[in-house]
């Protein structure tokens, strides 16, 4: 079951997030660290009412933000579509010991589904360069890179901005 987060929630979504920091960064990963993702980040998401839990047996297994809010960073690179009503995807993690279980891709079918229904031109989202296994997961989807952007605070690496036109 997917349904909206609650402000409730944010301490479990903070140690799925740190569960999958740590699993990256023991794989060589570096993508997020003790300031990204924040309490605060999550917060935010939470009263835009854009961040969405996968929930097992009353459990969060999976996190996605669903935002219409695009990021300073994103300014810079030569998306595929017009700035209108574009979705952008955000934080989507799914707790190590659920990976590999196809929890993935049930959160992007529903953050797709969520554009389509919504009447979205395109999803827009970003992965770190380094992460092999997301850069593949997203062009498998359809994805199309259309540039890069930096986190200093996260990494010296370039993260891969992608699009998937509706």
């Amino acid at each position: 079951m997917i349904r909206l987060a609650k402000e409730s929630d944010i301490p479990a979504i903070l140690k799925l997030t740190a569960a999958c920091a740590k699993a990256m960064a023991d794989n060589g990963i570096y993508q997020w660290n003790e300031s990204y993702p924040s309490q605060e980040a999550f917060g935010n998401d939470i009263q835009r009412g854009e961040l969405f839990l996968l929930m097992e047996n009353n459990h969060i297994v999976g996190t996605i933000v669903i935002s219409t809010h695009m990021d300073q960073e994103y300014f810079s690179i030569p998306w595929s579509t017009p700035y209108h009503n574009n979705l952008y995807i955000h934080r989507l993690a799914v707790h190590p010991t659920h990976q590999k279980k196809g929890y993935g891709k049930l959160l992007m079918d529903y953050a797709e589904n969520f554009a389509r229904d919504n009447s979205a031109v395109s999803v827009r989202l970003d992965t770190f360069s380094k992460n092999e296994r997301n850069n593949i997961f997203y062009k498998k989807r359809g994805y199309q890179e259309v540039g890069h952007i930096f986190f200093p605070k996260q990494s010296k690496y370039p993260f891969v901005c992608y699009e998937l036109i509706l």
